[in-house]
């Protein structure tokens, strides 16, 4: 088993988002001295609550701030910006980093309306011209075609698209690229999907077919423990999709409010996309999911309050597969 973190820099009530910044280093620094793999930013924006909002920055800081840990983006907008320009972007970090640099892209608006709008300067929605924008980006990356992007690195940094089902994966399988399902955003179609990758899969930018899951875990010293700590996280999800607060709350606040019944079944079936227990809960369910998915790489999210018990959720998760 394989783990790295896919950080959406979640940020907590009464902490600025220089903070959250500050403290993101420092959790890279720690799960790799705990052996994660890599450490990759979401790009979220017109938020309250979500500090990832420019996934190559960051990228960058956290690999000045490390030693051999990876660092990927998941993902970058592709549909609201130039493949070249994101393509310079990322061999620009591949000749800082060599080898160290996971390239994961999405066909995601970025929010409103309004928002990527202002993102792609006020162009028509491109989302469908992704799959023509993924294959230009490839090509930059792997330096085809007779206009190169620049620098001009001696390898590629390792492609990824995201995905939620069949298409998207049957997509990054046609490119031969590498793909990872958000079974953090749907937990129905992952089997599926990963399925139709690995099925499909041609020999392209990559030799081999590289699967990834991304999903939601927190793992605490019992289940009763791991319960106390989502709480945080159930309620910040709930609010994300109300279109609310997107900091999270404490789990003092979430313990004095009263939820309905509509959101109470929210928050149960939200638990789908998610691992909630303490270490043997935790490592069984991952077990069995990494058996149907046939996936043994996995992203993982963690957006409780508590910074320091977020450190010990991922440090037990690691423990469990030496």
């Amino acid at each position: 088993m394989r783990f790295g973190i896919l950080d959406q820099m979640a940020q907590p009530k009464q902490s600025s988002a220089e903070e959250v910044a500050a403290e993101t280093i420092k959790v890279a620094q720690y799960v790799e001295q705990l052996g994660y793999h890599s450490y990759w930013f979401a790009e979220h924006h017109g938020t309250k609550g979500l500090v990832s909002s420019s996934p190559e920055i960051m990228m960058a800081a956290i690999a000045s701030n490390t030693k051999q840990l990876s660092v990927g983006s998941g993902g970058i907008l592709l549909p609201q910006y130039s493949a070249y320009k994101v393509a310079s972007q990322l061999l620009q970090l591949q000749a800082l980093f060599p080898d160290r640099i996971e390239a994961g892209v999405g066909r995601s608006p970025g929010g409103s309306e309004r928002i990527r709008a202002l993102l792609a300067d006020g162009k028509p929605n491109q989302q469908e011209e992704y799959p023509d924008k993924l294959a230009a980006l490839a090509r930059y990356l792997n330096r085809e075609g007779s206009v190169r992007a620049a620098p001009r690195t001696k390898e590629s940094p390792k492609l990824f698209s995201l995905g939620l089902g069949e298409n998207s994966a049957e997509l990054a399988a046609k490119l031969g690229i590498g793909y990872v399902y958000g079974h953090f955003i749907n937990p129905y179609r992952g089997e599926a999907a990963l399925q139709t990758y690995q099925e499909t899969f041609t020999s392209g930018y990559l030799n081999n077919p590289l699967a990834r899951s991304a999903i939601f875990i927190v793992c605490g010293e019992s289940d009763d423990h791991a319960e106390e700590l989502a709480i945080s996280q159930d309620a910040w999800l709930l609010q994300v999709e109300k279109g609310l607060d997107s900091r999270v709350p404490s789990v003092e606040e979430v313990k004095a409010r009263s939820w309905n019944e509509k959101d109470r079944q929210r928050i149960q079936n939200n638990r789908k996309r998610m691992i909630i227990g303490g270490p043997s809960k935790v490592k069984e369910e991952l077990q069995v999911l990494s058996e149907r998915y046939q996936c043994d790489d996995w992203l993982i999210l963690t957006n409780i309050y508590d910074n320091h018990e977020k450190c010990m959720s991922y440090q037990r998760i690691i423990e469990m597969f030496p």
